[in-house]
């Protein structure tokens, strides 16, 4: 056995004390946009986002999921008309590892055509560009899914 096979024979022997499984303690992340002002769209992406961090959290790993709202899309945040509102209510009570970002671009939109600002349900985060945000989290390696 060479040097090399035998360095390899070890790091396979010592995977389940924990050696070299540093995967293991790694949280998953996910990102999901919503751009559509479709409530089928709306729920889908919820949906994912409950069947994710049940997944994970059925295996007792951590997750973090990042719902990112903006073009028609925020109008699934909105407190005043969102058609899903006793869904996202139930996100902040029950699954707080997932997080829901506001597009301020598109805030400032809506708030020039209305003549007033809409209000955002309480746990919505607001960020500068929904877009932005997406190719940032992409950058450091978060899957990026549109249901």
């Amino acid at each position: 056995m060479n040097v090399l096979q035998r360095a390899f024979f070890v790091a396979f022997l010592l995977m389940p004390l924990g050696f070299g499984s540093a995967h293991a303690a790694e949280t998953h992340r996910l990102a999901l946009q919503i751009s559509d002002n479709d409530p089928a769209k709306m729920n889908a992406v919820l949906n994912v986002a409950a069947n994710v961090s049940r997944y994970y959290s059925d295996k007792g790993e951590d997750v973090e999921i990042q719902i990112v709202a903006f073009n028609a899309g925020l109008n699934m945040l909105r407190a005043d008309k969102s058609p899903v509102l006793p869904r996202l209510k139930a996100f902040k009570q029950g699954m707080p590892n997932v997080t829901f970002d506001a597009c301020e671009n598109t805030l400032a939109a809506m708030t020039k055509a209305e003549g007033k600002e809409p209000p955002l349900v309480d746990n919505a985060k607001r960020v500068p560009a929904g877009v932005i945000t997406l190719m940032e989290l992409s950058a450091k390696g978060w899957p990026i899914i549109r249901p």
